[in-house]
């Protein structure tokens, strides 16, 4: 349950509609979990959100293959997701490095991104994603990324 002042889910869902471009809204993303605080007992816990991107066929190229570039802008996304879990709060990012290991291709199902900062410093922050099918939960991507929080 969130406490009054602290920032959850829903300021969260705010953020993601209104600071993000058209397009990336266009992708219609939502929020399933947003990890703020840990777990009792759970040394290996980290900050992160899990986002899901809706099957579409708009997102599809050839073949009726999910294309690479909307998994990435996805992997994007839920990161900075997953920065206001470990910032409690906005502050203004952007993607300094992104690196996208495709392991399978994934067709007619959802993706789910479980975005997860595994350091935050004062000035940068470094991440990891894991896309998976919504269908079967097999891994479709890795994604390593590194972000530089900017001046507010």
């Amino acid at each position: 349950m969130q406490q009054a002042g602290e920032f959850g889910i829903d300021d969260a869902k705010r953020v993601l509609g209104d600071v993000f471009a058209p397009w990336v809204q266009d992708l219609n993303l939502s929020i399933e979990q947003f990890d703020i605080a840990p777990p009792a007992g759970d040394a290996d816990w980290q900050p992160g959100a899990i986002l899901r991107m809706p099957f579409s066929e708009r997102l599809c190229r050839n073949g009726g293959i999910v294309c690479g570039q909307a998994l990435m802008a996805f992997a994007d996304t839920a990161m900075v997701l997953a920065n206001l879990a470990a910032n409690k709060g906005y502050r203004p990012m952007t993607t300094v490095d992104q690196t996208t290991h495709f392991m399978r291709a994934v067709t007619a199902s959802d993706v789910l991104a479980d975005a997860r900062v595994v350091r935050l410093g004062r000035t940068m922050s470094f991440g990891r994603v894991t896309l998976s099918s919504a269908t079967d939960n097999k891994p479709v991507a890795m994604v390593s990324s590194a972000f530089a929080m900017l001046p507010g």
